[in-house]
Parts: C-alpha cells; sequence; structure tokens
C-alpha cells in the first residue's frame, strides 16, 4: 500500500469567513495608568473644551484601538500621542478592564483595558493641545475630583487593590 498523507489527491474545503457582526461592535480602548511608585503620583490629562466628549475632565490617556492592532500597541501609540512618554508593550499589566454597556462613540459599548506602567521614558507634556488642556502629574493621594467617572473608578481600583473589572451602564 502507498503510504499517502491522508489529504492528498483530496480537496481541502476551507470554512467561509463569517460576515462582520457590525451591529454587536464593541469598541476597544486602551488606557494607561503611568505610576512612579517612589513619588507615589500618576499622569493624568485634562480634556480641552474642543474635546469630543467630557470637556474640562480629567482622564487617563487612552485611546481607540484601530483595526489589526493588539491592544498593547493601541496602549503604546495612544499614550505616546498624547503625553510624549513611552513604554515597551512588555512593560505594560493589565490593571483594570471597564465595560460599558454605551459609550459617545460606541452605541454598542467598549470594553477599555487598562494597563499600568512603572517604566517609562520622558517627561510628560501636552502633545495634543486641541485635545487637551493639559497633562501634568498628579499625586495618587490627591486626584481631581472632576475626573471622567469610567477611568477614575478603573484607577481608584488600581491605587487601592480593589475589582478589576467595572461595569457601566449594564442594568
Amino acid at each position: 500500500m502507498p503510504n499517502n498523507p491522508p489529504d492528498e489527491g483530496k480537496t481541502v474545503v476551507q470554512p467561509k469567513a463569517l460576515k462582520p457582526a457590525l451591529e454587536s461592535m464593541t469598541l476597544l480602548v486602551a488606557a494607561v495608568i503611568v505610576h512612579d511608585k517612589a513619588a507615589n503620583r500618576v499622569v493624568l490629562l485634562q480634556r480641552s473644551e474642543n474635546a469630543k466628549f467630557a470637556q474640562g475632565l480629567w482622564d487617563l490617556p487612552v485611546g481607540k484601538s484601530e483595526p489589526g492592532e493588539p491592544i498593547t500597541e493601541t496602549a503604546v501609540r495612544e499614550l505616546y500621542e498624547e503625553t510624549g512618554l513611552t513604554v515597551k508593550p512588555e512593560s505594560l499589566k493589565v490593571a483594570h478592564i471597564i465595560h460599558g454597556a454605551w459609550g459617545v462613540e460606541a452605541p454598542n459599548g467598549f470594553l477599555t483595558v487598562v494597563f499600568v506602567a512603572h517604566e517609562w521614558a520622558g517627561a510628560p507634556e501636552n502633545r495634543e493641545p486641541r485635545k487637551h488642556a493639559q497633562v501634568r502629574w498628579f499625586d495618587a493621594n490627591a486626584l481631581p475630583e472632576n475626573f471622567v467617572d469610567t477611568t477614575a473608578s478603573a484607577l481608584h481600583c488600581y491605587l487601592t487593590s480593589g475589582p478589576q473589572v467595572s461595569l457601566d451602564g449594564w442594568k
């Protein structure tokens, strides 16, 4: 008997790709807590009056994932674009997950992976002045009150070793 591989001479049928489920797509977002443990401080940015949402509120560096982009790369890219700080993807640790039922640009919900970085290069600067009024360090024990609710909650949970998942807008 010939020693043929099992599929030799047969047509292999590939499964058909499924259509994108755009109606159920959840927006994927990355946020970064840059935590200077020695000084117990974190980098925050204040959204400008021109921001798409949360005008005037403080927030973590945060942004949407690009199609096909790994979430760690989103975090690295957004942090640099907004603050000028650079981190290595492999140095990021997951600090919190936020699952929102809806959002400004996410009528079908959003999933924010909040990373923490303890190592970075550079000094914080406002690299997107049209979107942000300022970027600066804050003492982790004296955070501003006018803060975006979801990321404020994630930061608080990280700093107090609280829950690692937050649900926002779910019944």
